[in-house]
C-alpha cells in the first residue's frame, strides 16, 4: 500500500489547479473512501485520447481504492456548455444526446476499471428539479459572479448575446456535485469556473465542499511549437484534429507519427504511463542525437495503440506503414469510379479528384496539383490541366508524407 505522500505525488502529477491540496491530504489520511467525479457531456458519440488525460487521473484514484463516478451529462448536454464559446452553443435534442451517449461508457472502460466505476446520468436528479428548486438554485449565484467567466465577460463587453440558460449550465453542473456528495471533482483547465461553482454550492446545501482538480488540455494533432510556445486548438472532433480511442490501429499510428516533433513531448507528458524520469531520459537521448525522434515517436505510438488495441494490431500497423513509406501500396486501397464529361471521352483530373471525394472541391484539387502533391501510377503530375480518358484506371496518390491512395476508373 502506497503511503499518503506517495499517493499525493501520483495524484497531483500533471495537475494544473488544485483547490485545496491540504484538504485532499486530510481526506486521504482519514482513510475514507473518497467519491471522485468527472462529467462528460455526450455531444458527440466518440471519445478521443484527449478525454483520457482526465480518465487516467480517475484511474489513479481507483488504484488507491476510491470510488469513481463517470457522470454522463445527458441533461446538461441539452443545455449546452458555453465554456470557451464566443457565441451560444447549439442545443442538442434528447435523441441526439441519447445516441451520442450509447458508446461513451464502453469506450471509457478501455481506461477505467469497470468493476470499480459507477456510471450515473445527471438527468436522474436534474429532471426532478421543479420550478421552485430551480429558482432556489439560481438564487445561490449572482450575475456579477457569472460575468467573472472569461467567455461571458468577453461576450458582454462585445455586446454579443448571453442567454439565461447559459448561466444555468455551471449551476446545474455544480448541483451534480451536491447530488453525488463528491469529495473531488476533476475536469480540464477550461472547466475550472464550473468546478469551482460546485465547490461554492455544496456548503449552501449542507454538504462539505468538494476538492477541485484540473488537468491540462491535450492540443490537437495539428498543433505546433512556435518560438518555444505551444500553439494550436485543443483536441476535438469539431476541429478534426483528434485521435479517437476507437480508431483503427493504422489510423491511430499514422496520426501519432505525424505529431509535430516538439509537440511529441507534450503528448508524452499527458498520455504516457512512463515515469517522469523515463520520459526525461528519452528526451535527452533524442536531443543528444543518441536516438532520433522518429524512434521515440514509434515507442510512444506503440504504448498508445497497444493500450486501446493489442500488440499484434500495432505490429500489423507498423508493417503496413513501413510498406507505404517505402513506396509500397497498401493492401486495402479503395476503388472509385467517375463519369467522363457529358458528350466527351475525358474528364479533368481536378474534377475527378473532387467527384471521387479525394478533395472537398475542384479548387482544392487544382491547388494540390500545382503544389506537386498528386501522383498517377507513381509519377508526379506536372500539369494541373491533366485529363483522364474514358476506360482508364489509375492509382492516385495524394501527398508525400501523409499518403492517401485510391484506384480511380473513368467510365
Amino acid at each position: 500500500m502506497s503511503s499518503v505522500d506517495e499517493q499525493l505525488d501520483i495524484l497531483t502529477r500533471g495537475v494544473v489547479d488544485l483547490h485545496v491540496r491540504g484538504e485532499l491530504e486530510e481526506r486521504i489520511r482519514s482513510g475514507k473512501k473518497l467519491v471522485i467525479k468527472a462529467g462528460f457531456d455526450p455531444t458527440r458519440p466518440d471519445l478521443h485520447v484527449g478525454h483520457t488525460v482526465l480518465m487516467e487521473k480517475m484511474r489513479q484514484f481507483q488504484s488507491f481504492g476510491h470510488q469513481v463516478v463517470f457522470l454522463v451529462g445527458d441533461f446538461t448536454a441539452m443545455v449546452g456548455d458555453p465554456t470557451g464559446k464566443n457565441d451560444a452553443r447549439p442545443r442538442l435534442t434528447r435523441e441526439e444526446v441519447r445516441d451520442a451517449a450509447k458508446t461513451y461508457t464502453d469506450q471509457a472502460f478501455k481506461v477505467l476499471d469497470r468493476n470499480e466505476t459507477q456510471v450515473r446520468f445527471n438527468a436522474e436528479w436534474l429532471e426532478k428539479l421543479d420550478a421552485y428548486a430551480m429558482v432556489e438554485l439560481g438564487a445561490q449565484y449572482t450575475v456579477a459572479r457569472m460575468l467573472e467567466r472569461d467567455d461571458f465577460s468577453k461576450r458582454f463587453a462585445g455586446q454579443r448575446p448571453i442567454h439565461i440558460h447559459e448561466f444555468l449550465y455551471p449551476l446545474l453542473q455544480g448541483y451534480d456535485s451536491v447530488a453525488l456528495e463528491c469529495d473531488v471533482e476533476i475536469g480540464g483547465t477550461d472547466q475550472l469556473f464550473n468546478l469551482m461553482v460546485g465547490r461554492d454550492l455544496m456548503p449552501r446545501y449542507g454538504k462539505r465542499a468538494q476538492i477541485v482538480m484540473t488537468t491540462p488540455l491535450l492540443v490537437g494533432t495539428d498543433a505546433r511549437m512556435v518560438d518555444g510556445e505551444l500553439t494550436g486548438n485543443k483536441m476535438s472532433k469539431s476541429n478534426d484534429n483528434y485521435i479517437g480511442i476507437n480508431e483503427p490501429p493504422f489510423e491511430m499510428l499514422q496520426k501519432l507519427m505525424l505529431v509535430d516533433d516538439q509537440v511529441l513531448w507534450h503528448y508524452m507528458d499527458l498520455l504516457s504511463h512512463r515515469t517522469t524520469a523515463e520520459l526525461r531520459e528519452m528526451r535527452d537521448e533524442v536531443e543528444s542525437g543518441a536516438t532520433n525522434v522518429l524512434a521515440a515517436k514509434e515507442v510512444f505510438a506503440k504504448e498508445i495503440v497497444v493500450r486501446f488495441h493489442d500488440e499484434a494490431a500495432f505490429d500489423e500497423a507498423v508493417a503496413r506503414r513501413r510498406k507505404v513509406s517505402a513506396g509500397g501500396i497498401p493492401d486495402d486501397v479503395e476503388e472509385s469510379t467517375v463519369d467522363a464529361d457529358e458528350g466527351g471521352e475525358t474528364i479533368g483530373l481536378a474534377k475527378a479528384l473532387k467527384l471521387a471525394g479525394l478533395t472537398s472541391s475542384t479548387g482544392e484539387a487544382f491547388r494540390l496539383l500545382k503544389q506537386g502533391g498528386v501522383y498517377l501510377d507513381g509519377e508526379r503530375v506536372q500539369n494541373e490541366k491533366t485529363h483522364l480518358s474514358r476506360g482508364q484506371r489509375v492509382l492516385v496518390r495524394l501527398g508525400s508524407r501523409k499518403r492517401r491512395f485510391r484506384y480511380l476508373t473513368v467510365r
